[in-house]
């Protein structure tokens, strides 16, 4: 890798810093090209980019960001995982973890907080931001549906009392 392709790389990874919720570190320790294969995909799926960098290029590429403090993370073979979403890339990760005994969850940062591996694996735990933008649209929703039943069933009930003296007439 020449001067120009290391600074390229390095302005690429400053990019993905720039522009990320969530960032996961992780050690691999051995996986196989259809394991890491089908961690790129998991990650692809749920809106995350997982991506192995030279460890000096990376702590390069994070030392203008908010990811400053994962610099430390950076030892041995890692490989970083970032999302838009906060909690894309850590449920993606920590998902794909527990089928495996080849990779390790470093640590990682959501902005300028870094994150332990409990902490990552808690970030998981959490809803997606999909996940809580249909939970409050159902909250929202709600409220308006009760009103329409409350409007409509004085006069069902109203319809109800009429109908029965109509019976009641007719017989």
């Amino acid at each position: 890798m020449d001067r120009s392709q290391k600074a390229e790389s390095v302005a690429q990874l400053n990019a993905t810093f720039g522009e990320a919720g969530a960032v996961v570190i992780t050690r691999n320790l051995g996986m196989s090209v259809a394991q890491s294969t089908a961690l790129r995909t998991k990650m692809r799926d749920a809106g995350a980019t997982y991506k192995v960098a030279k460890n000096r290029l990376a702590k390069l590429a994070i030392a203008d960001t908010d990811y400053a403090g994962i610099g430390d993370f950076l030892i041995g073979p890692t490989a970083i995982a970032t999302s838009v979403d906060p909690v894309a890339a850590a449920k993606a990760v920590v998902e794909f973890a527990k089928t495996t005994d080849k990779i390790e969850i470093v640590g990682g940062a959501m902005g300028t907080q870094v994150l332990t591996p409990e902490g990552v694996k808690a970030l998981a735990s959490m809803p997606s931001l999909d996940e809580l933008r249909a939970k409050l649209i159902g909250l929202v929703q709600a409220p308006a549906t009760k009103i329409a039943q409350l409007t409509t069933a004085p006069a069902a009930k109203l319809a109800r009392v009429f109908n029965a003296y109509a019976e009641k007439d007719a017989a």
